[in-house]
């Protein structure tokens, strides 16, 4: 099943709609966030969801069950019209358009940092601060990750931007240089 993210942003814009005039917005992101982690966390629900050999009301029996409860009857709905039309392969990235379409339907701006080690809470805030302030989003999501291979320093992505200030990448750019013998032409 190859990849079809307009088809995920055309389903995502539908229930993003439907939502915002069933007044009903954050609930179904919740419901997105959840079908987005269950994806993330099972591949086999994901292949599952892919399988031509298993059939629509199957799929749905066990939907049922895993979220059963747990999801608005919107997203409900909305999951048994994917079944119904044979769309239900791309739950998974109709998830991740949703929330990428709500968040930029609330203004909320996604900003990661990778660091080599935890960053404490005051260096966190300044950090906020300091995309708020360069920034027009109403709001600044900011997530967090450590990669010890970073050695010191961070990699700061801000939707399409990124800031690299990692001292693995300085040191890979040093090697690049001494590869390329720029030491050496410069010398002469």
């Amino acid at each position: 099943m190859l990849p079809n993210p307009r088809l995920a942003s055309r389903y995502a814009k539908s229930i993003l709609d439907l939502a915002i005039d069933k007044g009903q917005l954050d609930n179904v992101y919740k419901d997105m966030i959840l079908m987005k982690d269950i994806c993330r966390s099972s591949q086999d629900f994901v292949n599952l969801l892919r399988s031509p050999i298993v059939k629509a009301d199957k799929k749905g029996k066990i939907l049922d069950v895993i979220l059963g409860g747990k999801i608005s009857e919107l997203t409900t709905a909305f999951n048994k019209l994917l079944l119904n039309k044979g769309r239900e392969a791309y739950l998974p990235e109709i998830a991740f358009a949703f929330i990428e379409q709500y968040k930029e339907y609330k203004g909320i701006q996604t900003v990661r940092l990778t660091t080599a080690v935890p960053v404490s809470e005051p260096v966190r805030k300044a950090i906020l601060d300091k995309v708020r302030s360069g920034s027009n989003a109403k709001e600044i999501e900011l997530n967090t990750e450590v990669n010890e291979d970073l050695i010191g320093g961070f990699i700061l992505e801000i939707g399409d931007r990124m800031v690299d200030g990692s001292v693995a990448y300085e040191l890979n750019h040093i090697r690049q240089q001494f590869e390329n013998n720029d030491f050496i032409y410069r010398i002469r």
